[in-house]
């Protein structure tokens, strides 16, 4: 009777151990869950040099500024290019929502057209102004919109990271899938892998520098290098100002028309 009950403990506290452990996995899901709702602060101000790389190794050099506010239920990004003076006055915006199955809002103002366009669905896939990120690249795509698949776990550059690949549920994305190296300790993206429509390997996002700013862990260097085109965007943000009550009337078609 006692070696009974003690067979019975026994089978109970594995079970119990079971039940823990299967509490406390974590899931490709919760881990791009957990990088989308990073708490970021309310808003930023930042000055960013974007660099065009090609083949060949000649550089284009693009100066912005850019400004960005967290709603309770969506985000908005507006930037707008210093120089070079073909680019001079431009300026794109970005509205993203909380809302499953809400594409992003987006709209680029072309000083020579002296007119705001809404970037269409079927735009999404153009590269912007001349980088290697898309449309879609510069917006944030919700977690509902792929499935998402923990790999394994390993050490890039120092930083213990979840590896996560995530396919898209729309059957014509633009991407088959990505592959994320997420810092477990801090939810940010340091690299990803994109694979077109082929499933071959078409561009790597690399951040090669971030830190706490106010609190908040910030990127302010990243490369994303197209593989097949053998061309690179370099991004690189300075002064970047956290919190500093940034106006609800910055983000509309008025003020990109208007500029700096």
């Amino acid at each position: 009777m006692k070696l009974t009950k003690v067979v019975m403990y026994a089978v109970m506290f594995v079970s119990i151990v079971a039940a823990l452990n299967a509490q406390e996995k974590i899931t490709g899901q919760k881990i791009i869950e957990n990088v989308y709702y990073r708490d970021s602060g309310e808003d930023i101000t930042s000055d960013l040099t974007m660099t065009l790389i090609n083949r060949r190794g000649d550089t284009r050099i693009r100066e912005i500024q850019q400004f960005g506010k967290d709603y309770d239920k969506e985000e908005k990004s507006i930037m707008f290019f210093l120089s070079p003076a073909d680019v001079r006055n431009t300026s794109f915006m970005n509205w993203s929502y909380d809302a499953e199955g809400r594409d992003d809002d987006q709209w680029i103002y072309l000083p020579a057209l002296k007119k705001v366009k809404r970037i269409s669905s079927d735009s999404k896939s153009d590269y912007f102004m001349g980088s290697d990120f898309t449309y879609d690249d510069l917006g944030d795509r919700h977690p509902s919109e792929d499935t998402h698949k923990l790999l394994r776990e390993e050490n890039l550059d120092g930083e213990d990271c979840y590896v996560v690949e995530s396919i898209p549920k729309e059957e014509d994305y633009m991407y088959s899938k990505t592959v994320t190296w997420v810092s477990k300790d801090k939810w940010i993206g340091l690299k990803k892998d994109f694979y077109d429509e082929d499933g071959e390997h078409l561009k790597t996002l690399s951040v090669g520098k971030f830190e706490k700013i106010d609190g908040y862990w910030t990127i302010l260097n990243s490369n994303m290098h197209n593989i097949q085109k053998d061309h690179k965007t370099l991004m690189e943000l300075k002064d970047v100002k956290i919190n500093t009550g940034i106006q609800d009337r910055q983000f509309t078609e008025r003020i990109m028309r208007r500029g700096l």
